[in-house]
């Protein structure tokens, strides 16, 4: 029964999105649970990908990325993989007409096998948006149920709140992102080096970004305003908390958000969502 394969399919994505990102998992509890099965597809395939690029050191990464793209273009003309990770994704894909964001992502998950410093603005730029942005842009034509006029609406701001998540990511993973992978994203680092001049502009640079943002998630279908919003004050309050961070601790050790500051996040984000006072 193809029912039950894909069912099981989708119970596989969530557990990977629960097992990677208890953040993101929370966020996506909050959502309707019309939308969570796709958010939970589109999750699993996106994370997966970033994992072979990014922490199969010990293995053939080139050989098992280039496997798992061949097995997600498969998918599309078969519409079934035995992978269920990808199955689930390309029902997704097929349902939300997601094409070419997924081939944008996946360009961006090769490019990391093969560059390790992104030294223009130009190159900085169309890697988050080939890594986030249109991971953001998938998730919306989820959100609006491919409403093309609402979509068309939030798509700048989707966009937006995709990059200033990666920047966020970036600029907290910096030191495991310069050690351990070799990769260098922000393009005004001088010899891989951070002083709190350059930081100075990345977090403007984010704060702008999430200003932006900001302004679609407030009208985001009321299925899927909540969750987002709720990610939004998460990485809001990360990057006042690197603002704050001197340049060269971020340099030394992973900035992190405690368990009861999250759930301070959580909390006053659903009251603000009851009283409609975002």
């Amino acid at each position: 029964m193809k029912a039950l394969f894909d069912t099981s399919s989708l119970k596989c994505s969530k557990v990977v999105t629960n097992a990677y990102s208890t953040s993101f998992s929370l966020g996506i509890k909050l959502f309707a649970p019309s939308i969570r099965p796709a958010i939970y597809a589109i999750y699993g395939f996106v994370r997966y990908a970033d994992e072979i690029v990014d922490s199969f050191e010990n293995y053939n990464q080139e050989e098992l990325f280039y496997e798992f793209a061949e097995e997600y273009n498969k998918s599309l003309k078969r519409k079934i993989s035995l992978n269920p990770i990808i199955n689930s994704f390309q029902e997704v894909v097929h349902k939300y007409n997601l094409y070419s964001y997924a081939v944008d992502f996946l360009k961006r998950m090769e490019a990391d096998l093969k560059i390790t410093n992104y030294t223009t603005k130009e190159a900085y730029e169309n890697y988050i948006y080939g890594s986030a942005d249109v991971v953001g842009l998938m998730c919306l034509r989820v959100f609006v149920n491919n409403n093309d006029e609402k979509f068309n609406e939030l798509k700048k701001s989707a966009k937006y709140l995709g990059s200033a998540f990666q920047k966020v990511n970036f600029l907290r993973d910096i030191k495991d992102d310069i050690e351990n992978l070799g990769r260098s994203y922000f393009p005004n680092l001088a010899n891989n080096t951070l002083n709190n001049s350059i930081k100075k502009d990345i977090i403007t640079e984010i704060e702008f970004d999430l200003n932006e943002a900001y302004k679609g998630i407030v009208k985001l279908p009321l299925e899927s305003r909540l969750g987002v919003y709720i990610a939004y004050r998460y990485y809001l309050k990360l990057l006042k908390k690197l603002k704050k961070t001197d340049s060269k601790k971020i340099l030394n050790e992973r900035v992190r958000i405690s368990n009861s500051t999250k759930f301070y996040i959580l909390t006053k984000s659903y009251i603000r969502y009851k009283l409609n006072a975002f």
